[in-house]
């Protein structure tokens, strides 16, 4: 069956939102939270399951949530309903800095490999699944979980890379190696693998960590700067109520013990 065809607009520089543009009919399905605007006309309905038009019967219903409850996402998925007599609009919001990512899956063979936590929206009829990850290493070293999610459809599909957002086609053969979670998406015919470093010194003490990704062409592959694990690893150890540093660290006394007497209650 035909997925929708939807016109957009990507807005903004660095915390961008997505505005989709439905004719009368036309529906698209949203990431629980993402959903920041809509005009009167659109209906927002949660269904069992992913929403796609793949899902048919109670079996397809429960298979469809099954497969989110899988890669940690909620049961249930938002859709939106253009319900009015002309174009009506309805905008998504990515979560924390970065680049929203527009795919054309009908121009990349159909389908996408992504994060599980990377997906924004699609037009309705993008069937959400999951991916398990062939290799043993690559599912228990990943970094960022042993089952990622696949979409499949010919229709766009919205996924949010943090920070500067980074596109490479990789040739056969070629080999690229990056930081676990930076991998945000890949098409299927890139091979995912997982690699030690190489050497312990390096492993222990490099703050790269143990493993990295090696992704093999031939397909495209998209990058992120700034991984939402990394940012939130940051963000814990600069909270004082954390147990991190204090932000006072330029003060003249150096290690900020006026800003804490200052900013204190007692």
């Amino acid at each position: 069956m035909a997925m929708d065809v939807i016109d957009y607009t990507i807005v903004g520089s660095e915390m961008q939102f997505v505005e989709m543009e439905l004719d009368p009919g036309e529906a698209a399905i949203g990431e629980a939270g993402a959903m920041m605007y809509m005009q009167d006309g659109i209906q927002m309905d949660t269904v069992f399951g992913d929403g796609s038009q793949q899902a048919s019967g109670l079996m397809g219903k429960l298979l469809g949530a099954g497969k989110r409850l899988l890669t940690g996402e909620s049961l249930f998925t938002t859709v939106f309903h253009n319900e009015g007599q002309g174009k009506r609009r309805v905008a998504f919001a990515a979560p924390y800095p970065g680049k929203i990512i527009p795919v054309d899956l009908s121009q990349i063979g159909g389908a996408l490999i992504c994060q599980k936590d990377s997906f924004l929206c699609a037009a309705k009829g993008v069937s959400l699944g999951i991916a398990f990850q062939k290799k043993l290493g690559a599912g228990l070293f990943g970094g960022e979980g042993f089952i990622m999610q696949r979409l499949d459809g010919d229709g766009m599909a919205f996924v949010h890379a943090g920070g500067t957002l980074q596109e490479q086609v990789l040739a056969p053969g070629e080999t690229l190696r990056v930081d676990t979670g930076c991998v945000v998406a890949f098409q299927p015919s890139v091979d995912f693998d997982i690699q030690f470093v190489g050497k312990i010194k390096s492993a222990i003490f490099g703050g790269e960590g143990l493993f990295f990704a090696t992704l093999r062409g031939p397909g495209k592959i998209w990058l992120q700067s700034l991984p939402l694990s990394r940012l939130a690893n940051r963000i814990i150890m600069s909270a004082p109520a954390a147990g991190g540093r204090s932000t006072d660290q330029g003060s003249l006394l150096g290690a900020g013990i006026l800003g804490g007497i200052l900013g204190s209650d007692d």
